[in-house]
């Protein structure tokens, strides 16, 4: 029998075990990955197993759901190649989830949504096969060329960053939806909105600084993380919206596309355009349950 990863040994029970269902590509190929925390197979296909019992019971332990440790513990139980799955690139994290929820659910995914201005909720199914050949076309491009003598080598977010950014989003959420409070004083009011708009900034640009991880001049090819923050810190605006610009459409390129659905007659009559669109935004709690 073909052992993988993970795979008990002497136990005669091996067999009735969990085996590869499916075999998947990353979009981001291995690169970006640090040293010692993806163990690529020479075809370059990693081996997705099913979750078990206790990765299903991961997604209803609300605060590990909160700080991602629920996801990374799942992704190296299902896909046991990837060593440490906080370092996931994002433009590979899409792939891996779907690759997960199709091995361990089948390729159908129930899926609602709501017709625009009709307030119908209709039931779908998605295709999560197709949803994987869609990712095979994501793609991403490092150099960001500010002008001939500054070149910006970007590189996608890591699921820790990611993670922490919303972690952080999150709380400056709550300190705004304290300043709704109508009996607190405006002063204070004042100074949450103050403190939520400078903790919104500091997060912007570190996560700009982040995803640089190189910038080549005429004198120098500076990789120090410090001073590439330093440097975002003091650059000129069109630099650092240069640069977010083009990390902005990477983005977008490599998310998951919205479906476009056709409306019934009925629909149509209630108020609903004749086509719209459904953005795809999985929740992770629903998504693997």
């Amino acid at each position: 029998m073909q052992t993988f990863p993970g795979t008990p040994k002497n136990n005669p029970l091996a067999n009735f075990m969990r085996q590869p269902k499916i075999y998947i590509n990353l979009p981001s190929k291995g690169e970006f990955w640090p040293p010692g925390s993806l163990d690529m197979p020479e075809s370059g296909q990693l081996p997705v197993f099913s979750m078990t019992a206790r990765d299903e019971l991961l997604f209803k332990t609300p605060d590990a759901l909160m700080n991602g440790q629920a996801i990374v513990d799942v992704i190296q139980s299902c896909i046991p190649n990837i060593k440490n799955a906080w370092t996931t690139p994002t433009i590979d994290l899409d792939t891996i989830l779907i690759a997960i929820r199709l091995a361990t659910y089948g390729e159908r995914m129930p899926f609602k949504h709501k017709v625009p201005n009709a307030g119908e909720e209709v039931d779908y199914e998605l295709d999560l096969r197709m949803l994987l050949d869609q990712q095979g076309q994501n793609y991403w491009l490092e150099q960001v060329a500010v002008s001939p003598d500054l070149v910006i080598f970007v590189k996608p977010l890591t699921y820790k960053h990611m993670t922490q950014a919303n972690i952080k989003s999150f709380e400056t959420t709550r300190i705004l939806s304290l300043a709704n409070d109508d009996t607190m004083p405006d002063e204070k009011k004042l100074e949450l909105f103050n403190q939520s708009f400078s903790n919104l900034t500091k997060v912007t640009v570190e996560l700009l600084a982040e995803s640089v991880y190189k910038i080549h001049t005429p004198e120098a090819e500076v990789t120090n993380p410090v001073y590439i923050k330093e440097f975002f810190e003091n650059a000129d605006k069109d630099i650092f919206a240069k640069v977010q610009k083009h990390l902005n459409e990477l983005k977008v390129h490599n998310e998951l596309k919205p479906l476009t659905f056709t409306a019934t007659p009925e629909q149509i009559a209630a108020g609903a355009p004749e086509t719209y669109q459904v953005p795809i935004n999985f929740n992770d709690a629903d998504f693997f349950v």
